[in-house]
C-alpha cells in the first residue's frame, strides 16, 4: 500500500523489452534508502517490485497485464517518473490509500494557470469516471490528489506549487496520458453491498414507482 505522496522524481536509465513484457532501470536516491530485493515501489501509480538494485539503480518487471493498463509502456530512456515506497504502518497517511494497481488512463486535455495554482482537466472513460466524487480523492501518475470537478466526460483537480515542484505532473503536456487509480473504498463498498456499475445497468436495474411502492417507500 502507498499514501499517494510522491517521494522522488526518478529517471529511466534503461529499458529491456521482451515480447509481451519489460523490466525498467530506474536511477533514483531517497527512494534505495533502506530498500530490499522484493520491495515494492510506486511508479506512476504503478506497484512494482524491485527485481534488482544497487547503489543508484533499481530495476523492476513490467508484466504484459500492466503495460495493456497503464502507460508504463511509453516510458523512453531518460522519461521521468513519480516515486513512492510502500507504507509503513507507523508513517502518517498524508493522502489517501493507494494500492498501485490502475484502474486505467486519462488523458490531459487542458491545463489552466489560477494564480498559485494550476487546474488540470483529465477525459477519461465512464467506468473510471462512475468512482470520481467530487471532493473525493484519486491517485494520478501515482499523486494523490483531491477531486475539484466532475462531470460526465472529464474531471478536474487543483495542483498547489509543491506537488508541481516534486512531482512530474506539470511537466506533461497536453494530449499526453496519466495513470488513474479510483479510491479504492469505493470499489470495496459495491463489491461487497453487491452493487451493478452504471456502465453494466439495464432498464430493470433503475429506480421505478413500482419498486417504490413494492419496497414500502411510496405512497
Amino acid at each position: 500500500m502507498f499514501t499517494g505522496i510522491v517521494e522522488e522524481i526518478g529517471t529511466i536509465v534503461g529499458i529491456k523489452n521482451g515480447e509481451k513484457s519489460s523490466r525498467l532501470n530506474i536511477k533514483s536516491k531517497k527512494i534505495l534508502e533502506n530498500t530490499n530485493l522484493g520491495d515494492s515501489i510506486c511508479t506512476n501509480g504503478v506497484c512494482l517490485t524491485v527485481a534488482n538494485i544497487n547503489s543508484s539503480t533499481f530495476e523492476a518487471d513490467v508484466m504484459s497485464e500492466t503495460l495493456n493498463k497503464s502507460n508504463l509502456g511509453l516510458l523512453k530512456i531518460g522519461s521521468k517518473v513519480n516515486l513512492e515506497r510502500a507504507l509503513r504502518v507507523n508513517d502518517r497517511l498524508g493522502g489517501h490509500i493507494v494500492s498501485g494497481h490502475i484502474d486505467g488512463i486519462g488523458q490531459i486535455v487542458s491545463v489552466t494557470k489560477d494564480d498559485n495554482a494550476v487546474w488540470i482537466a483529465i477525459k477519461a472513460q465512464e467506468n473510471i469516471l462512475e468512482y470520481i466524487i467530487y471532493k473525493g480523492s484519486v491517485s494520478i501518475d501515482g499523486i494523490s490528489l483531491t477531486v475539484a470537478y466532475v462531470d460526465d466526460s472529464l474531471f478536474k483537480v487543483s495542483i498547489i506549487p509543491h506537488t508541481g515542484e516534486n512531482t512530474i505532473l506539470l511537466n506533461k503536456n497536453i494530449g499526453e496520458t496519466v495513470n488513474l487509480e479510483c479510491d479504492l473504498i469505493g470499489k470495496y463498498v459495491e463489491k461487497l453491498l453487491g452493487l451493478v456499475p452504471k456502465n453494466q445497468k439495464s432498464k430493470e436495474d433503475l429506480i421505478s414507482i413500482d419498486f417504490l411502492k413494492e419496497n414500502g417507500f411510496y405512497i
